[in-house]
């Protein structure tokens, strides 16, 4: 299949670089909440507004939510809601740009010294919402608390290169960070997925959180909606939105009736059947993202079957990537090679791309003793494609004499389930650039290391990648990484995905060029009604 990317002019400044979220999910059974809420705004004529933001209303957002465990900690967030909630309410230092290179937000500037292992950041004039300002002692309380070993934080393996022991504050609004070993590319540690900046000593989350962000806390019932109001001191300008609520609608049905019906103004992540439906019709107006979000399966290497290498190697030829992509994602996307990020900075596209050979899979089975191997794959309705593609996969694996089961798992609790429980299981991830989904996912002490891959060899190779000042050597390091993986990893990656939102035809400002997780995606200080 074509390269999406090289060929869509949403993303001509594209350098490359590999994709976040998240084994980041959407996840729950909560029911939409939309008590009391107001009829939608008048539909405004295609490109009419487009220019001059207006001032006022109220955007609803509807999400998949966690159920009644969600919480407003940013440090927790997981799933594609607990992202757009915490980025309303809260800042990092850098977040990624729509190439995946990290852009400057809470941090003005930062600065290595010759050897790379330590560098200096400097915070932007910025205040939290009670007033007080965003200081160096607040950053390092975030990455203190982020980093409690007693703790699971998302950010925390991403963080673990840094001394925080050893890192200071210069001043006010200059920290000089510290770190284990040379890194050449900190600034993507900064603008790690929940690296969010907290005050100085914030625990209580749910009840009257604290950020810095450009919306400020109103009301939050989890699993139902949380309501926030603009933020009139914010430092990167105060939205165009006087209140932005996000509503929980966990089915994708949901989402796109309470579009249809004018209950919500903003739907996040519809199937390509709904997108085809609705797109250039005129009533609601459908975005894509070409080829945002990963698409696959998980195996875990620690365990029987998958702790033999040659099932795990048959798995990766039994599948046919073409047929995925065509029924599960209704073709909209393009097939994977097992490695996460295809086409991005450091990718190693030299690889041959893996094509089905049944042969060989039937072959490596009888190798490893399993002929007759039967194996439950764990799924679940949580995300667009899931379903379909673990009943696909069910009947590639009977040719290969591989018994397959089903089964279906919780919306609520599907992402923490599958993190240690079960073999097999779907699996699905938002942009993140590859040394990010290596930290995050693929070493020893990563917190979503949803494979149980766990190589001290291969830690020290992160490490040497990471410590190589010169880029060239880097990627190759990066290379011989991807290299292992595609020859006996666990992550078994059959596709990309157009990521796909939609709006009522009032909306304006959503950003087009950014793959979610991303600083623009889900950014609705920048959105405003017509």
């Amino acid at each position: 299949m074509n390269d999406v990317f090289a060929n869509a002019p949403r993303f001509p400044g594209l350098r490359r670089r590999g994709f976040l979220a998240a084994a980041t999910g959407a996840a729950g059974l909560g029911a939409l909440a939309l008590a009391g809420c107001a009829g939608s705004e008048p539909a405004a004529g295609p490109g009419k507004a487009d220019g001059k933001p207006k001032r006022g209303g109220r955007l609803r957002a509807a999400f998949a939510g966690g159920g009644a465990s969600e919480t407003l900690d940013p440090h927790l967030a997981n799933l594609f809601a607990d992202a757009a909630r915490a980025k309303a309410l809260f800042d990092k230092l850098a977040d990624y740009g729509p190439d995946l290179s990290a852009q400057h937000r809470l941090a003005s500037a930062w600065e290595p010294n010759a050897g790379l292992d330590r560098w200096k950041v400097t915070l932007r004039k910025a205040d939290f919402h009670d007033g007080k300002p965003v200081t160096a002692k607040d950053v390092l309380y975030s990455y203190r608390r982020i980093a409690d070993p007693a703790k699971a934080f998302r950010a925390k393996a991403s963080l673990e290169p840094i001394d925080l022991k050893a890192s200071r504050a210069l001043d006010a609004r200059t920290i000089e960070f510290v770190l284990k070993r040379p890194t050449a590319e900190f600034p993507n540690l900064l603008a790690a997925f929940g690296a969010y900046i907290v005050p100085d000593g914030l625990e209580d989350f749910d009840r009257k959180p604290v950020g810095s962000g450009p919306f400020r806390f109103v009301s939050f019932a989890p699993g139902k909606s949380a309501v926030f109001k603009r933020n009139d001191a914010y430092w990167d300008g105060a939205p165009h939105l006087d209140e932005l609520e996000f509503v929980v609608a966990n089915e994708e049905s949901a989402r796109a009736n309470a579009l249809l019906g004018g209950q919500v103004e903003y739907a996040h992540e519809l199937n390509p059947a709904t997108a085809r439906a609705h797109e250039n019709k005129g009533q609601i107006q459908i975005v894509r993202l070409p080829g945002s979000a990963m698409q696959g399966f998980v195996m875990k290497t620690d365990r029987p079957p998958f702790d033999d290498k040659r099932v795990r190697e048959a798995f990766f030829l039994i599948a046919d990537r073409e047929e995925l992509v065509d029924g599960a994602l209704s073709g909209a996307g393009e097939i994977g090679n097992d490695l996460f990020g295809k086409g991005y900075e450091y990718y190693a596209d030299s690889l041959p791309q893996r094509e089905q050979d049944l042969d060989r899979a039937r072959k490596l089975l009888k190798e490893a003793g399993a002929e007759k191997l039967k194996v439950t794959l764990d799924t679940s309705p949580v995300a667009a494609g899931f379903t379909e593609a673990a009943a696909i996969f069910r009947d590639q694996a009977a040719k290969a004499g591989v018994t397959i089961e089903i089964r279906t798992g919780s919306k609520d609790s599907y992402w923490k389930d599958i993190l240690d429980s079960g073999t097999f299981a779907s699996y699905r991830s938002g942009a993140m650039p590859i040394e990010s989904h290596i930290s995050q996912r693929l070493l020893t002490d990563s917190t979503t290391n949803a494979t149980h891959w766990k190589h001290k060899d291969f830690d020290a190779l992160y490490q040497q990648a990471q410590s190589t000042k010169d880029k060239k050597d880097r990627t190759a390091v990066y290379e011989r990484m991807q290299r292992r993986l595609h020859t006996e990893g666990g992550f078994l990656i059959w596709g990309f995905a157009d990521w796909i939102l939609a709006t009522a035809r009032s909306v304006r400002g959503i950003e087009q060029k950014a793959p979610a997780n991303t600083l623009d995606w889900a950014r609705f200080d920048k959105v405003w009604l017509a």
